[in-house]
């Protein structure tokens, strides 16, 4: 019989909720893992063969009706959100979950928030993180405690998605002061950070993490060295021409994910969702791996 709660995972399937569920076994915390009706028979595969014997795979939905969600949840002690998706999921989703862990009698909800200091921005900076303080109103008065997970920006996504790297080209372009720091962590570390506070019963409020803390320029260095690669580096406008940007392109969009990815930059380059204090200490046994690696890890060949 395992000496931790159960854990209950909504998002289980998805790359960060995959990894927490990864993290909470290797500790030895039985799981019991949310599967959304649909889920390819593959991705039910990965997540059963971690490790069957603490794992139970439950089927549902967040959305679900709160009585059938609880009883998905059941005896789990703490609930952790990795969901990702529109408004609808990220706050009416999350505000109906928090609702069903209520009614289960879980203690501790720990949201899908896992990004740059959401506290310090304000409505508008960035759309996403905006539904993350709306879900928070939304369950503001829970009697759960409610455990917020901030780790910057994934590696993952500032090699990726931010659209920063152009290996055929050979360029790695940014905005604003190539010296201001950026807080980036990789999804298997913010994972295990997230693991070691779901079984941490004194972890409370809002805590913050970062694998590295490192400018621009410092990020450019560590990218060429984890890959072997010179890449040109292109600064591409201030933070304020930034934000003149987001501007231009939203008004010739009705989609705001066409620009959110500046939206994230702007947040970062401008230093106003800059982390002030982290929280790493707390979880010595969680060594990050450093960008340079992980980018050795990741980069294409040449």
């Amino acid at each position: 019989m395992s000496a931790f709660p159960r854990i209950f995972v909504a998002g289980a399937t998805g790359l960060l909720g995959g990894q927490i569920v990864r993290a909470l076994l290797d500790q030895g915390a039985p799981v019991r893992a949310l599967v959304r009706p649909g889920t390819s028979e593959e991705k039910k595969r990965a997540l059963i063969a971690l490790r069957a014997g603490s794992l139970e795979v439950v089927e549902g939905d967040i959305t679900d009706p709160v009585e059938r969600l609880a009883g998905a949840i059941g005896d789990a002690a703490i609930v952790i959100s990795a969901v990702q998706g529109g408004r609808e999921v990220i706050v009416d989703g999350q505000a109906n979950l928090v609702r069903a862990a209520e009614k289960a009698g879980a203690q501790r909800f720990i949201p899908s928030d896992f990004a740059i200091d959401v506290t310090k921005l304000d409505d508008g900076d960035n759309f996403m993180i905006d539904w993350r303080r709306q879900a928070a109103a939304a369950y503001a008065g829970t009697s759960l405690d409610v455990v917020s997970v901030l780790n910057g920006a994934f590696y993952e996504v500032m090699t990726g998605f931010m659209g920063l790297i152009d290996w055929e080209q050979g360029t790695l372009s940014h905005w604003g002061d190539p010296d201001q720091p950026l807080d980036l962590t990789s999804v298997a570390d913010t994972a295990a950070y997230t693991a070691a506070i779901a079984l941490d019963p004194a972890a409370t409020g809002t805590l913050r993490f970062a694998g590295e803390v490192m400018s621009m320029r410092q990020f450019h260095e560590a990218v060429q060295r984890g890959a072997g690669r010179t890449l040109r580096l292109r600064h591409l406008g201030t933070a304020d021409d930034l934000r003149t940007e987001i501007t231009r392109q939203a008004a010739q969009t009705r989609n705001p994910f066409d620009y959110v990815a500046l939206q994230y930059q702007w947040c970062m380059v401008s230093g106003k969702a800059k982390f002030e204090s982290l929280d790493n200490a707390r979880y010595p046994q969680v060594t990050p791996l450093p960008l340079a690696d992980f980018v050795r890890l990741t980069a294409p060949a040449l």
